[in-house]
């Protein structure tokens, strides 16, 4: 496979640092509660600014990846440690989220070093991917 990054930027009518709240301290209230990998169905999405993890109704926590960079206002950058098939993976891709003046923008890249990386690649560029999980966020502001 190739390199491949997915780029997308949304206009938002929110501030900087509101913008990067609603993402960080808010990703609960607009992650999509079938997205989770755990063993337990999803109960919670948390950011942390070392971490992010979901939570399974049962309280036991899956980390998705460290948080590489937490700049409110400005910049988030995550690892994703999700492979194509859905599983943790030993490799990573990163989430970088930039936050200006009435916009959010977002590049996910290195997928190519994921197992399953075309799946994983389809899947995140695809409708449901990060054109569905910023529609939700963009609700949530």
């Amino acid at each position: 496979m190739q390199t491949t990054a997915v780029h997308r930027e949304i206009t938002v009518d929110a501030t900087p640092e509101r913008a990067f709240a609603v993402f960080t301290d808010g990703i609960d209230g607009w992650w999509p509660k079938g997205y989770g990998i755990g063993a337990e169905e999803l109960h919670r999405v948390a950011i942390e600014p070392t971490r992010w993890y979901e939570v399974g109704t049962a309280g036991t926590e899956c980390v998705w990846g460290a948080v590489l960079a937490y700049e409110p206002g400005r910049r988030l950058v995550l690892e994703w440690r999700i492979g194509g098939d859905w599983r943790l993976d030993t490799h990573a891709s990163e989430i970088e989220v930039t936050f200006g003046e009435g916009r959010v923008s977002l590049e996910h890249r290195g997928i190519e070093r994921h197992n399953a990386a075309e799946a994983l690649y389809g899947a995140v560029d695809g409708e449901g991917g990060w054109d569905a999980l910023l529609r939700a966020y963009s609700a949530a502001l």
